[in-house]
């Protein structure tokens, strides 16, 4: 199966209790923003959010629930992101049952100590096209209260990263330096299957099964299956998609394709729809992250699915 197209129900291929940036990354064109959410962090979930999600007690020391005890993710939103990628991942973890707060220079949250506190999950979205990771790093880095070591001691200390294409590449160096090894550009690498740094489809086995994922210029990630690594995807030339992996009591998510992408983005760039699918990936990314156990091996694929992350409850 080269994509999931049309109608086909994510919950037919994820488990429905499931939670959940590059040299380029995404740039939405006129007309392609999200609506943004509440910036309170007390908006309503999505159709179908789950109110639990695995994993909701699980992010750092003394994380408090937001509203209805959904867990709060805090995303980046701010220059060193592309307008329209913070409230894409915004949807993607409201329909996992995340409260989401945004955290950047024109936002009600700023960086400080306090910006962490009572979060589970810290959230760095895609970048602007043509914009270097080196560019992206020193924007952050010139944000008034904001310090590297804000996010790598809250992930040390038991919260949760997603790194989403441009912050699949912020993870490695230049960036938090979060991975048990690097970040690196896809279409550069040896076989890529994709070139140019233009809006496209790139596929990917996801747990051994193909998928077409929305893609601009995304990461690879020099992270191998191991003690405390587990890779869910890997580029047609086998180099890892996407990677959970531990970092102190915390857990790190990267992807470099984008499984946030709404419909939109794949109709403004004409682009065959592989949201559906990718929003199952996401969930199972998500999943595996806020999972509280260490990865694991992933198991073999069911015929025509995709299976969910480890199932152990959350505690």
């Amino acid at each position: 199966m080269r994509g999931w197209r049309g109608g086909r129900a994510v919950g037919a291929v994820v488990a429905a209790v499931a939670v959940l940036g590059a040299f380029g990354c995404e740039g939405v064109p006129a007309g392609g923003r999200e609506a943004a959410p509440a910036l309170s962090g007390d908006s309503a979930p999505g159709p179908g959010a789950a109110t639990d999600p695995p994993g909701a007690a699980s992010g750092a020391p003394g994380a408090a629930p937001g509203a209805a005890g959904r867990p709060v993710a805090l995303v980046y939103r701010g220059p060193a992101a592309c307008e329209g990628c913070a409230e894409a991942a915004s949807g993607m973890l409201e329909r996992g049952g995340f409260a989401v707060r945004f955290v950047g220079p024109g936002e009600r949250v700023r960086f400080g100590r306090a910006a962490l506190e009572g979060v589970a999950l810290y959230v760095q979205p895609g970048g602007s096209n043509g914009q270097e990771v080196g560019t992206a790093w020193r924007l952050l880095r010139r944000e008034e209260g904001f310090s590297p070591d804000l996010v790598r001691d809250f992930v040390r200390g038991g919260g949760r990263y997603l790194g989403l294409c441009m912050g699949g590449y912020l993870a490695g160096d230049p960036g938090y330096d979060l991975l048990p090894g690097d970040s690196g550009q896809y279409i550069r690498s040896q076989g890529a299957s994709v070139s140019g740094e233009g809006d496209q489809l790139v596929e990917v086995a996801w747990r051994g099964h193909p998928q077409h994922m929305y893609f601009q210029d995304g990461p690879y990630f020099d992270v191998d299956d191991g003690p405390g690594a587990q890779v869910l995807a890997r580029y047609t030339n086998q180099r890892p998609a996407a990677v959970v992996a531990s970092y102190g009591a915390g857990r790190v998510a990267v992807s470099g394709p984008h499984p946030e992408a709404p419909a939109q983005w794949y109709e403004d760039y004409h682009l065959p729809d592989q949201s559906h699918g990718s929003a199952a990936l996401g969930e199972d990314l998500l999943h595996t992250l806020m999972t509280p156990t260490a990865p694991t091996a992933p198991a073999a694929p069911a015929s025509g699915s995709v299976p969910a992350g480890p199932s152990t409850p959350a505690h």
